[in-house]
C-alpha cells in the first residue's frame, strides 16, 4: 500500500456504558493498487444492529460483510450509485434468507450507512438512522435523512426538533436491512475537495453529541484523534447505546496519481543525466577547437 492515500480514515466502535455487548459493526475496503482503486474506490461502512431485535450483532456484521462482497463483485451496475444500492439491497435479501433458513422466529435487522470514494466523487448509501455528514471549511452538513419515526414527525410538522430530542419513541426506525423485502435505501452523490471530511456514525453517538460539537472536533483534530474524542464524549454523557464513528478525510493523493508520479520521476532522471553528459562533451569539443585555432593563429 502506498503511503499516499486518497482517504485518511479512522473507524472506531465502542460498547458504551449501558449495553452488555456491542451490536454495532464497522468495516472498510481499501485498494492495494491503482487498478483496484479505479474499479472499486475506497469503501467504508457503519452498521447498527437494531435495538430490540434478536442477535443484532449478528445482523450488523453479516449484512456489512455481504454488502461489501456484493459491491466488489458487481460489474453490471449502470453506475456507482446503482452499484451501491444493489449491494445494500442484496445484503438485505441475504440477511432475510439467513433468518428464513434458521426456521425460527428470530428477527434480525440492522441500519447501515456507507461511503464509497471514487476520486473526488463520494457515494453515500443509507438505511435507518445511522448518519452520514459532510464537513468542509469548518461547516458540517448532514447528508443522510434519518429513517425514524421522530424524523418523520418533525418533517410533517407534528413535533419540533426540540421535542424530538426526548420523544418517548425516538428509537423507533422505519426502515432497516432485514426488516422487509425492499427497504427504502437512499443514495447520495457529492463532490469533495482536498481536506473535506465524510463522517459516518451510529445513533449511539448523535444521541449524546450535538452536530456543532462534531463539527468542531473533526475540524480541529486528526481523524484518529477525533473519533476517539467523540466516542469518549458520548460515553462521558451516559453512553446509553453502542457508539461508532468513522472520520474519512479526502486527501486527494490517489494510488493512480502516485504511480504516475513514480513512472514520470524515474524516466526524467536518466534523461537529465544524458543531457548533462552531452552538454559536457559539447563544451569540451568547443574548448578543444578554440585552443587549436588560437595555436594556429600564433604560428602565423
Amino acid at each position: 500500500m502506498s503511503n499516499h492515500r486518497l482517504v485518511e480514515a479512522s473507524l472506531r466502535t465502542d460498547q458504551g456504558q449501558i449495553r452488555d455487548h456491542n451490536e454495532d459493526f464497522i468495516a472498510s475496503w481499501e485498494p492495494s493498487n491503482s487498478q483496484e482503486e479505479a474499479e472499486n474506490g475506497w469503501v467504508y461502512i457503519v452498521a447498527d444492529g437494531v435495538g430490540g431485535a434478536d442477535a443484532g450483532e449478528v445482523a450488523s456484521q453479516f449484512a456489512t460483510e455481504r454488502m461489501r462482497e456484493h459491491y466488489l463483485n458487481d460489474n453490471h451496475a449502470a453506475g456507482p450509485g446503482e452499484r451501491l444500492w444493489r449491494a445494500m439491497q442484496a445484503a438485505n435479501t441475504d440477511l432475510r434468507q439467513m433468518v428464513a433458513d434458521k426456521h425460527d422466529e428470530s428477527r434480525m435487522a440492522t441500519t447501515m450507512v456507507t461511503a464509497v470514494f471514487l476520486g473526488a466523487q463520494v457515494y453515500v448509501g443509507n438505511v435507518g438512522d445511522s448518519r452520514g455528514y459532510h464537513w468542509r471549511n469548518g461547516r458540517l452538513q448532514q447528508i443522510t435523512k434519518d429513517h425514524s419515526l421522530v424524523a418523520k414527525l418533525v418533517e410533517e410538522g407534528a413535533i419540533t426538533e426540540a421535542e424530538a430530542v426526548n420523544h418517548p419513541r425516538k428509537n423507533v426506525i422505519l426502515y432497516s436491512l432485514g426488516s422487509e423485502r425492499e427497504p427504502k435505501i437512499d443514495i447520495f452523490e457529492l463532490t469533495v475537495e482536498p481536506g473535506d471530511i465524510i463522517f459516518l456514525c451510529s445513533d449511539g453517538l448523535t444521541r449524546h453529541v450535538f452536530d456543532e460539537e462534531i463539527e468542531a472536533i473533526i475540524g480541529e483534530q486528526e481523524p484518529a484523534t477525533a473519533t476517539r474524542t467523540l466516542i469518549d464524549l458520548a460515553n462521558h454523557r451516559g453512553g446509553e447505546d453502542n457508539i461508532s464513528a468513522a472520520a474519512l478525510r479526502y486527501a486527494f493523493n490517489s494510488l493512480a496519481d502516485e504511480k504516475k508520479k513514480t513512472i514520470t520521476g524515474t524516466s526524467r532522471k536518466p534523461a537529465s543525466s544524458r543531457m548533462l553528459w552531452l552538454y559536457t562533451i559539447f563544451l569540451t569539443l568547443v574548448q578543444t577547437i578554440l585552443i587549436i585555432l588560437i595555436w594556429a593563429l600564433l604560428q602565423v
